[in-house]
């Protein structure tokens, strides 16, 4: 095992269901499906979202209820287990501690580093809380000043800053304009094909 190693992979749309999505589907409210795929700057999409919720009377329950449906990608646990006897992985994710519980439990309780809501006593989100500001090149970068070398992976806009600072960093379900605008980035499909590639690069 290389301890100096520490892979950091995006959540949602890598391992698990995009949230929002699976939302959007059992609330019947086709404008919750934009993500990070599609719209670079998070703070603008969250604010959206929040006001969406808002008008239509929805709070944490609701989505909650919609999370313990939600189950990893097949696949997800086992290449997780996989890559964790062999190196360090940490999850960076832009979602909250109070969706991402449930799924965490669901991988097995991989080391989550993610943000959280700010929640009022009747489960209406008012607000959120990042860890820090761009958080995932953020963690990069201070794993890298702790000494350790990063490969990172993710799917969407918002991952793009921390495979690019990684030694080693590739797409992984990502969609196809992302891919085109990244031609140099290695992406892939299966989580098989993901692990070696990993494996390669530690």
């Amino acid at each position: 095992m290389s301890n100096l190693n520490v892979v950091c992979l995006d959540m949602e749309g890598v391992l698990v269901p995009e949230i929002w999505i699976a939302f959007s589907e059992a609330s019947g409210i086709p404008e919750l499906r934009r993500t990070t795929r599609d719209e670079p700057d998070y703070d603008k999409l969250m604010k959206w979202r929040l006001g969406i919720l808002k008008e239509h009377g929805l709070g944490l329950r609701e989505i909650q209820a919609t999370i313990e449906k939600i189950d990893p990608l097949p696949g997800a646990k086992e290449f997780l287990d996989e890559l964790r006897k062999v190196t360090q992985v940490i999850i960076i994710s832009d979602t909250f501690t109070q969706f991402a519980m449930p799924l965490m439990k669901k991988l097995g309780y991989p080391t989550l580093f993610c943000n959280t809501l700010e929640v009022g006593e009747n489960g209406e989100i008012t607000g959120y809380r990042m860890r820090c500001a761009q958080s995932k090149l953020t963690t990069v970068r201070a794993l890298q000043s702790a000494g350790f070398e990063t490969i990172a992976a993710g799917d969407s806009h918002n991952d793009l800053a921390m495979i690019r600072a990684s030694k080693a960093g590739f797409l992984f379900r990502s969609t196809e304009q992302i891919m085109k605008d990244n031609p140099d980035l290695e992406a892939f499909e299966e989580f098989d094909d993901f692990l070696e590639a990993i494996k390669k690069a530690l």
